[in-house]
């Protein structure tokens, strides 16, 4: 069987040629995430796997419980994803989607993991940094994890930058064993 993220690929693939004619790769990323919360409730869950219940229940209650949080082309796709049993691929399709957004927009999301919170001016020089590095707008969403000790773990993409005082001292044993 052909893995998730493959299967996936071309409906975050279209939702984003959908999007980006309407202009609205922001309404879409709402939308998308609305549906993975709904498509992640227990009992949406047992309905989507269900045989007992046709794929148009299933399309029909899933877009009423989605409510406004969908407009029409939004309810259509979610229609599309149940008449080909593919409801359950959403959270796929959303990170797929939020990739293509954010190359299409330029922009990375960066995770930063600190020992301590960063003031404003450190997160606005760090982003800026990271701007530099990467050549892209940068959205930062800081963490704190005290067992770092100091320093701060970057994920920014395919891009992992580990300068926290724990991360020193693992490379240091590292280093003193070999």
């Amino acid at each position: 069987m052909a893995e998730k993220s493959t299967v996936a690929r071309p409906y975050a693939q279209a939702v984003f040629e959908l999007a980006r004619e309407q202009d609205a790769l922001a309404a879409w990323s709402d939308m998308l995430s609305a549906a993975v919360v709904v498509g992640s409730d227990a009992t949406m869950q047992q309905l989507l796997v269900s045989t007992e219940v046709t794929r148009q229940a299933v399309a029909d209650l899933f877009v009423e419980v989605c409510g406004d949080a969908l407009d029409d082309p939004g309810r259509n796709f979610i229609r599309v994803l149940a008449d080909n049993r593919r409801l359950d691929l959403l959270p796929e399709i959303t990170e797929q989607y939020a990739a293509l957004r954010a190359d299409a927009e330029r922009t990375v999301d960066a995770r930063v993991v600190t020992a301590f919170e960063l003031s404003d001016q450190q997160q606005e020089k760090l982003a800026s940094a990271l701007k530099k590095h990467l050549g892209r707008d940068v959205r930062l969403e800081c963490e704190i994890d005290k067992t770092l000790l100091g320093g701060a773990v970057i994920h920014a993409g395919d891009l992992v930058i580990d300068g926290s005082a724990l991360g020193r001292l693992d490379r240091l044993a590292g280093q003193l064993e070999g």
